[in-house]
């Protein structure tokens, strides 16, 4: 097969440039998504990180309704196997249980994702209903990171940071409920933003309301393609329970200046919660950075009460995943999940939640509010929050404790166990406020580690502005300038 380009040039492009070399005619959308097609081919066997790829949208780009006057102008997109549904399409969930399950409609965000010029030509791993850290059950599939394919991507936005970090695709289709998208790209070397409340819908089958805490997005391996993205994808639809707010001028211009003197305080002790010591220097050396960026960067906490904070958010997981497989069942003609097609965590998280009482969920929500009044009164007198994105070094595969393949009896025992690896992302979806996670720390074995900046509610551009002055700072070398041993390039 001849492709438009060769790797190296192929791994050099973002999808903004992707983009600009479609409209300048140097290349077609239906050439791209050619290329893409045949990166994911030679790097799939080794990351087990796309579940499908649409051999129809390959050969004919504007299959499925993609503009291509949109922004990216036919630029390949994975999207997460969860989420957003594709009229048509399979959407499995990661499960056995969803095997064969075909979406009826389109989602609003694939409308505005294709309407962005993103031609959307595969789907990407996730483990079982985006639960737990790590696409890992051998039954389905184990998504393992390029950096080291002993490794985890974590998750839950699996295939998609796998993907993206082996220069498969330039972005793709993510989304976060506890830092699905942060740890992740923090894991694989990528950017990933989490956006505030009220930036993309998830309509018209569900809410903000609803969800509480989840937020879709994407991954991607510039500042640029990320702000492009917000730009072009958000905005609610008909009917939505909540205001849809847009920013006064787009995140593409904002970015382009610095953003000022910054107050940005490090915190990485989170309630019982604290990063290695590794892991702490690496913190302390991002906050260096920042300070050598004309930054005021000391260390600050918000007073919040973490342990109840925590708590609160093992209510929501458990309470919402719960009601998600019921209604998964009820289709099916099942009374229960049954133990063949669903992990076992997943069940045991179903008989916690599924007679969860108002009075649970009220209580919740109190501490909900409570806690993001405090991050509020924090963001009156800081700008920023600098953490790492996890506490602890990345997992081997196999690490069955953060699984939902996991035999711990206890539900609550689980979730408390994954709050000590990944202490400092969950509260951002509780308050509702944005944060990144920038590739520019390193594990002691060599493997990226996020750094994370959490802003104040509508902070998002603020936090696109900060991570591009540290792009323009590194000369555009995230990751020290590195590739995965697992890449377009090397295989």
């Amino acid at each position: 097969m001849t492709l438009a380009m060769s790797w190296s040039e192929w791994a050099r492009h973002d999808a903004t440039a992707l983009a600009a070399r479609v409209r300048d005619g140097e290349v077609t959308a239906a050439e791209l998504a050619t290329q893409a097609a045949a990166a994911i081919d030679r790097m799939n066997p080794a990351l087990g990180a796309v579940v499908e790829v649409f051999a129809d949208v390959v050969a004919d780009p504007l299959k499925d309704g993609m503009n291509p006057q949109g922004a990216f102008a036919g630029v390949p997109y994975l999207m997460k196997d969860l989420g957003p549904t594709l009229k048509g399409r399979l959407q499995e969930m990661g499960s056995l249980l969803m095997r064969g399950n075909v979406a009826t409609a389109d989602s609003h965000l694939t409308e505005r994702i294709r309407n962005a010029g993103l031609n959307i030509i595969g789907r990407s791993t996730t483990p079982e209903f985006g639960v737990c850290s790590s696409a890992e059950n051998p039954a389905v599939y184990v998504t393992r990171n390029p950096w080291d394919l002993g490794y985890t991507t974590c998750g839950s936005s699996a295939g998609t940071a796998a993907m993206v970090a082996a220069g498969a695709t330039p972005i793709s289709h993510a989304t976060d409920g506890g830092g699905s998208i942060r740890i992740p790209a923090g894991v694989n070397g990528n950017i990933g933003l989490k956006p505030s409340r009220g930036v993309f819908s998830v309509g018209p089958n569900g809410s903000d309301l609803m969800g509480v805490v989840s937020a879709q997005g994407c991954m991607t391996r510039t500042v640029r393609d990320t702000a492009a993205f917000v730009d072009n994808c958000r905005g609610g639809a008909p009917g939505e329970f909540m205001p849809y707010w847009t920013a006064g001028e787009s995140y593409a211009e904002q970015i382009r200046r610095e953003p000022g003197k910054l107050r940005i305080a490090l915190s990485h002790q989170w309630g019982d919660h604290r990063a290695t010591p590794h892991i702490v220097a690496e913190l302390e050396r991002a906050g260096r950075f920042l300070e050598g960026l004309g930054h005021h960067v000391d260390w600050a906490l918000p007073a919040i009460d973490f342990a109840a904070a925590y708590q609160a958010q093992t209510t929501c997981y458990i309470t919402n995943f719960a009601q998600t497989i019921d209604l998964l069942l009820k289709p099916r003609g099942l009374e229960r999940p049954p133990e063949d097609l669903v992990e076992p965590m997943n069940i045991r998280i179903w008989e916690a939640g599924i007679n969860a009482s108002y009075s649970e969920r009220t209580r919740m929500q109190a501490m909900f509010n409570t806690v993001s009044r405090g991050f509020g009164s924090f963001f009156e007198q800081w700008d920023i929050i600098l953490t790492p994105t996890m506490a602890k070094p990345t997992p081997v595969i196999g690490t069955t404790e953060y699984l939902t393949t996991s035999d711990n009896p206890s539900v609550h025992d689980w979730f408390a166990n994954l709050w000590g690896l990944f202490a400092y992302t969950p509260l951002a979806n509780l308050c509702g406020i944005p944060g990144i996670s920038m590739p520019f720390g390193l594990h002691e074995n060599g493997l990226p580690l996020g750094i994370q900046a959490q802003a104040k509610q509508a902070g998002d551009g603020l936090l696109l502005q900060l991570a591009a002055q540290v792009e323009r700072a590194l000369d555009g070398q995230w990751n020290a300038g590195r590739l995965p041993r697992t890449h377009v390039t090397t295989l």
